[in-house]
């Protein structure tokens, strides 16, 4: 028998997914073009799933379900209101946008959305190696069709195709690490793993080899390199509100899977994990930024960018183990969280210009497609310089505070190797500030290209808007945002 506490853990999975067959209905009927019902009836699914899961992490209870399988915790249910948030803005950025294209005509596109993000909050609630697998696959599976959802265009069902393929192995290669984990321990219980391993009866040697390929599947959703060959690709064909889907939400699942998997689960094994992790963290700062260098085609840039930004959040997860310590965990983790966060927040801002500038046949998507947006529309131009200051780490932005987080927390172990570490990451800052200013000046200071006046819907500008101000605003005033990943993990650490 389910007890109460059960049903209590996945209380906004039932929302979401019970709402998410409601739009699926009402979509069936509504025959407008614009689909109008489905757009608000998601958004308001969306606002009451990201208010119930505010409210559980507000309360601050750690919630066990379906025999401990899943958990409800602060830090997964914070998780899964930015996620949800994320979503709901993307709605709102791409309502012109996918009804120009054509998106609308069958319906998935927000009966898809909503069931990727069911897929998020499973894989950022699940405490058992079957139920994270399980996520992964709704995410995953919600993903490849939301790639190829405009049929009609070649790019986007070779971007679908890439995407299907590529992840299906990084599939294959988490699932037998998981399978290898679960020969050695015998559970599939992430905190029975850990006392499994803890115990020091299991063969290192065994663990090692299935931790590689764990380490390889959860760095491809991360977009980490070498495991990255997707992401320029998908980026770039897909429709930029696809894009901007995939590229928010996901990402905090994986920081979540990472969580789940590395540290609740297999932090025993820190010294083997952390080296991993280095190597991937180096190699995507320094393909992310200089391959980002050559680029022309803004979304692809950005892409690269995505590359060396998980760099960063890599970063933040190898400095919480020093020296067979776990005291400085707690920083680490929560400047990891801080940074995905942040990352979501500012990619918002970035594809809803690229959309906001997009009309119907064309894609606005190159950067010198940007050139002499100042003179077009001064708010525009100036909502995405902040983003692109953010992203570069230029104080007082909030893209700055969140390099700083990360680099405090590996500087803060005062490991020799994790200190140069830092000093690298700040190094390849600095390279990365090329790209995204070069941008700014072809917004300010090239000839104007297209003179067609810039405009968009009341919902879309004030949010837009408001968007580019938090980015300021949190940078400002990081405190509040800080503060609330360091609790959800503590809460976590403790549970």
């Amino acid at each position: 028998m389910i007890d109460r506490f059960s049903w209590m853990a996945v209380y906004p999975e039932i929302v979401l997914l019970a709402m998410t067959c409601v739009v699926l209905l009402v979509d069936l009927l509504d025959k407008s073009p614009r689909r109008m019902a489905a757009y608000w009836l998601s958004c308001l699914t969306l606002l009451g799933v990201a208010g119930l899961t505010a409210m559980y992490a507000m309360g601050g209870q750690t919630v066990y379900g379906f025999g401990g399988m899943v958990v409800s915790d602060v830090m997964a249910n914070w998780l899964k209101c930015f996620s949800a948030l994320a979503v709901l803005v993307v709605f709102v950025y791409s309502r012109t946008y996918v009804s120009q294209r054509g998106m609308l005509r069958g319906g998935e596109w927000y009966v898809l959305s909503l069931l990727q993000l069911l897929g998020v909050n499973v894989m950022i609630s699940a405490n058992n190696f079957l139920l994270i697998y399980l996520g992964l696959e709704c995410m995953a599976l919600a993903g490849y069709a939301l790639v190829a959802l405009r049929r009609d265009h070649v790019v986007a069902v070779e971007a679908a195709m890439k995407y299907f393929v590529l992840s299906a192995m990084a599939s294959g290669f988490l699932l037998y690490g998981l399978s290898m984990v679960y020969g050695a321990t015998g559970a599939l219980d992430i905190g029975e793993v850990f006392k499994a391993i803890a115990s020091g009866q299991i063969r290192h040697q065994v663990l090692v080899f299935g931790l590689v390929f764990i380490v390889s599947g959860m760095s491809f959703k991360f977009g980490a390199v070498p495991f990255h060959m997707w992401l320029p690709d998908v980026y770039e064909g897909a429709p930029t509100a696809v894009t901007l889907m995939i590229g928010t939400a996901p990402k905090l699942a994986a920081f979540a899977m990472a969580i789940r998997l590395l540290v609740e689960g297999l932090l025993p094994l820190a010294i083997d994990w952390q080296q991993m992790l280095a190597v991937l963290a180096v190699a995507s700062l320094i393909i992310g930024n200089v391959a980002a260098i050559a680029q022309t085609n803004l979304k692809r840039m950005l892409a690269y960018s995505t590359i060396s930004h998980m760099g960063f959040v890599l970063m933040g997860l190898l400095a919480g183990v020093v020296n067979g310590s776990t005291a400085l965990a707690a920083n680490a983790y929560s400047s990891a969280m801080f940074y995905a966060v942040v990352y979501v927040l500012t990619t918002l801002v970035s594809f809803g210009i690229i959309m906001l500038l997009a009309h119907e046949g064309y894609e606005s998507e190159e950067i010198a497609d940007f050139a002499g947006l100042n003179q077009r529309s001064p708010l525009y131009a100036g909502i995405m310089a902040i983003c692109l200051f953010s992203l570069a780490g230029i104080p007082p932005l909030v893209g700055f505070q969140a390099k700083l987080s990360v680099l405090q927390a590996l500087i803060s172990t005062g490991s020799p190797w994790l200190i140069a570490l830092a000093v690298f990451a700040v190094v390849m800052a600095l390279v990365g500030a090329f790209y995204y200013i070069r941008v700014v000046k072809v917004m300010y200071f090239d000839e104007m290209v297209h003179s067609r006046p810039v405009s968009a819907p009341l919902d879309m500008r004030a949010v837009l808007s408001l968007n580019g101000a938090l980015l300021l605003i949190l940078g400002l005033v990081p405190g509040a945002l800080m503060t609330l990943c360091a609790r959800a993990v503590v809460q976590m650490l403790g549970s």
